[in-house]
């Protein structure tokens, strides 16, 4: 952890608490690119948006798609408050970033909350794999 990585992480923290302040869950998160200029930043509005998915984490990682070319989205990190829930981690992975740098860790995290009982949701498959496998085969080649 360096200097820089720390000062960024406390900027994260500081979204978190903003956040919170507005009424939203407290995370925060930014984009730093490859020279140290901070290229975006977010924090949770989840509450106030009305959108389960309004995660900063998930909205920086669709920014990033959206305006960085591929080179300087791997030579960019994100520092975030907390470590990024599985939706977040898939779409930084899809994005490209190159590095996470985060705070609270999952476990750190939910000692601080409440414990929910959640028996997940039910999946069912694979199946179909005939039919299914018609408009995906060949796309990736």
């Amino acid at each position: 952890m360096t200097h820089d990585d720390e000062k960024f992480l406390r900027r994260a923290i500081r979204l978190a608490a903003d956040s919170r302040a507005a009424g939203d869950a407290p995370f925060g998160s930014l984009l730093v690119g490859p020279d140290g200029t901070v290229l975006a930043e977010d924090h949770n509005t989840v509450l106030s948006d009305g959108d389960i998915s309004a995660h900063p984490e998930l909205k920086l990682a669709r920014w990033a798609a959206r305006e960085l070319d591929p080179a300087t989205a791997a030579a960019t990190t994100m520092y975030t408050s907390c470590q990024p829930c599985g939706m977040c981690a898939g779409a930084i992975e899809r994005s490209g970033l190159g590095r996470v740098v985060f705070a609270l860790s999952a476990e750190q995290l939910a000692d601080l909350k409440p414990h929910a009982s959640s028996a997940g949701v039910r999946q069912d498959g694979p199946a179909l794999l005939e039919e299914a496998r018609v408009p995906v085969e060949g796309y990736y080649r």
